[in-house]
């Protein structure tokens, strides 16, 4: 059985909780504090060559340069070869490009199809590349050029000085190929979509489907360190294992839809990006459809990493984009691991960032290429990640290896190349958020925490935009003082400069003191209720005073009580106390009710003022948060009210039995108000309203005079007759009149009176 809880102990339940949330705010006394040290907080400032953890901090990021950017807008997939050369599949224009570690690119390679969706380079330097859509599988083969032709830096495949020729490989006869790998014994395995197979094409080019699955596309590849392929789908999100012989397993079936990217290490564990959210009868993960480039166009959608491709003459380029964040593929993208025993476990996720790519650094963290942000993050276990680095583009698709233990990164939107180095930047700068102090502040010394070669800028303004002439960078010297040497301002910024040496520079933590100016409360009401009483709230010990007056008080109806109720608040979030005053029409003085009151309400028993006009003044002071020469005040008055707690005076009361009538008259007199109304009742009968002398009620006076009916016989009226029998024996019959008069403050006094009757 469940037992009834009274509203005030709800309350004070409620009450209760609500105060374990505010406890933990700060409370506004004299100097404050800025700290930033957590992800959540440096993920808002600008870093160029640094690093942020997730634990929080910053350390530099690997250098990373820029080495092309291509004339097509998207690269797909990139393959280097033993000398380090880089080859990009493209789209919009589909080509191969040949980029050499120096950076200098050239088109070997251009399909009648759209795009060049993947490629592999065998050990041979064969390339293997794959087009969509209605595409096939080209291999690529360099030929020495004749002598003396010309060597152009962006040649047309086929042009005397072009050194590949193209011919096509295989065939499948399917809308699209996905991706392409090679095993150890050169053996192709081809992805394709829409009836979801995987074709194996020997070296000899016999080709066979491999396996079939019942998803519509297969998306992504890779060989385990057994030479099991290691397959992803998009539809159910399923990651396969398939034996050599064709024998398939499914590992594991991501929450997500879409595999879109798979890494697998030397120890077996297998990594696999998922994106896109599993809904009955919707679309691939993230494919929106592209704007059409002619009206005759007919669209042909798939997987195709959150594009749409449109079929186009093959003289038309496609228009091709990337969705904007939050469109396409929705609820972000997760990265599992699945370990050699096949157990799987979800290590990274964000709602904001599409994974496209995985890869391995030379420290053996996984890497994930991102977009819509161009983010690159370098993942080293369960919810432990650095945000990296951050591309000039919109998405991160692919990673290849580099000489020196690098590696290449694609990027789409726009199509470019970029270094991933081994080694740090050499120096790196991080700024922060511009923080807002809400008031003009003084700022004072810096505390930050970390190690190696750091430097500490701080800049300060009053608007909240930096570049709208606040004061320039002024170093902070750590070593001396720390003191923060910027103009008194609303609003500051810090910049760290990390140097690269031994020990690696770090920045765990920075925090800047600061003394807002102060200034007085300012009040926005107070109210004054008579006949209402505010209860008091419990105390929270270790709660803040003023956070818990901003609480609604609850109120009960009392007429014996007068109840004051403001609203004050502090720019400084300082702690206030509140006196209590009041003054009579016609007075001078100001005198105390209550002080010291931290509540911002106070009721008092109303018998303590006489009837009369009164005002009400409430001061307001930030004294417990500041020193007493520093404290400021304000006050504010109510405005004008009446107290009206004595009842009016009923005078004169007559009746007699006339013509068998009673009639009656009295007159209702109060010192202070007008009178309201007045009742009569006659024998203990239900009370009757009458009307004053003038019908009018507008008068601290009102003077009455009516005749009511005598009541019905006794023996009508049953169980009196019993009553009245005395009377009646002895020849008379006694009736009792009493009448009541109201004020405006609804005070009441009542009179009777007996009368005889024969």
């Amino acid at each position: 059985m469940t037992l009834p809880i009274c509203p005030r102990k709800l309350f004070v339940i409620i009450f209760s909780l609500f105060v374990l949330l505010i406890a933990q705010l700060a409370l506004g006394e004299g100097t404050r504090t800025w700290e930033q040290s957590k992800f959540d907080d440096l993920i808002r400032g600008t870093a160029q060559g640094v690093a942020i953890r997730s634990t929080g901090g910053l350390e530099l990021a690997p250098a990373f340069k820029a080495l092309t950017t291509t004339p097509s807008t998207y690269i797909w997939s990139i393959a280097s070869d033993a000398a380090g050369n880089l080859y990009a599949a493209t789209g919009a224009p589909a080509r191969v490009y040949r980029i050499t570690p120096d950076g200098q690119s050239s088109v070997i390679f251009e399909p009648p199809e759209l795009q060049v969706q993947a490629l592999v380079v065998a050990p041979s330097g064969l390339i293997y590349a794959a087009t969509n859509p209605d595409g096939k599988v080209y291999r690529l083969e360099h030929r020495a050029a004749p002598a003396g032709a010309p060597k152009g830096a962006d040649t047309k495949a086929g042009s005397a000085a072009d050194s590949w020729s193209s011919s096509v490989y295989f065939d499948p006869s399917t809308k699209y190929i996905w991706d392409v790998e090679l095993d150890s014994e050169g053996n192709l395995y081809v992805a394709t979509g829409d009836h979801g197979e995987i074709y194996k094409v020997t070296p000899k080019g016999e080709h066979s489907v491999f396996f079939k699955s019942d998803e519509a596309h297969i998306r992504v590849l890779a060989f385990d360190p057994k030479g099991n392929l290691i397959a992803g789908s998009d539809g159910s999100g399923l990651v396969y294992r398939i034996s050599p012989s064709g024998e398939a397993f499914v590992l594991y079936s991501a929450p997500k839809k879409e595999i879109t990217a798979l890494a697998i290490d030397q120890a077996g564990n297998i990594y696999a990006a998922g994106a896109g959210e599993k809904r009955p009868g919707a679309a691939p993960a993230g494919f929106p459809t592209t704007p059409m480039p002619s009206p005759s166009a007919a669209p042909s959608a798939g997987p195709q990493g959150n594009i749409v491709i449109t079929n186009v003459t093959p003289s038309t380029q496609p228009v091709m984009s990337f969705p904007a964040p939050g469109a396409g593929a929705t609820g972000g993208s997760e990265i599992y691991r699945i370990a050699p025993d096949g157990s799987p476990t979800s290590i990274w996720s964000s709602r904001e960032d599409l994974v496209y790519a995985l890869a391995f650094d030379p420290r053996g963290r996984l890497l994930a290429g991102t977009g819509n942000r161009g983010h690159i993050f370098a993942i080293s276990g369960e919810d432990a990640f650095t945000d990296l680095l951050k591309a000039s583009a919109t998405q991160v698709t692919a990673f290849a290896k580099a000489p020196n233990g690098g590696l290449y990164a694609s990027t789409s939107n726009l199509g470019k190349v970029f270094l991933l180095s081994a080694a740090p930047e050499p120096e790196g700068t991080y700024e922060s958020d511009v923080f807002d102090a809400k008031i003009f502040s003084r700022w004072g010394r810096a505390e930050c925490r970390g190690a190696g070669n750091v430097e500490l800028f701080a800049r300060s303004g009053n608007v909240d935009n930096p570049d709208r002439n606040w004061s320039p960078w002024k170093k902070v010297d750590l070593l001396k003082g720390a003191e923060v040497m910027v103009p008194s301002a609303r609003f500051i910024q810090w910049k760290a400069v990390l140097r690269a040496g031994d020990p690696a520079p770090r920045v765990d933590r920075v925090l800047l003191n600061y003394l807002p100016k102060n200034v007085a409360p300012d009040f926005d009401d107070v109210t004054v209720q008579a006949g209402v009483r505010y209860q008091a709230l419990p105390k929270q010990v270790g709660g803040d005073p003023s956070a818990m007056a901003s609480i609604p008080p609850p109120q009960v109806r009392d007429r014996e009580s007068i109840g004051v109720k403001w609203t004050v608040h502090d720019d400084n979030d300082d702690q206030m106390t509140y006196s209590v005053f009041y003054r009579g029409d016609g007075e001078t003085r100001w005198l105390l009710l209550k002080d010291e009151l931290t509540d911002k309400f106070y009721s008092f028993d109303a018998s303590l003022l006489p009837d009369g006009g009164y005002t009400i003044k409430v001061m307001a002071s930030d004294a417990p948060s500041h020193s007493p020469d520093q404290a400021l005040t304000a006050e504010k008055e109510s405005l004008r009210f009446e107290v009206d707690t004595t009842p009016p005076q009923i005078e004169g009361l007559t009746a007699a039995v006339e013509g068998g009538t009673i009639h009656v008259s009295f007159r209702a007199v109060d010192g202070f108000s007008s009178i309201k109304r007045a009742e009569y009742s006659i024998d203990a009968d239900d009370w009757q309203f009458v009307e004053p002398v003038g019908q009018l009620a507008d008068s601290k006076t009102e003077n009455y005079d009516f005749r009511a009916p005598l009541p019905a016989d006794a023996d009508r009226r049953g169980v009196a007759a019993t009553l009245a029998t005395a009377n009646t024996a002895a020849g008379q019959l006694e009736h009792v009149v009493v009448v009541r008069a109201y004020d405006r403050f609804d005070n009441m006094s009542s009179a009777k009176v007996v009368i005889r009757s024969k």
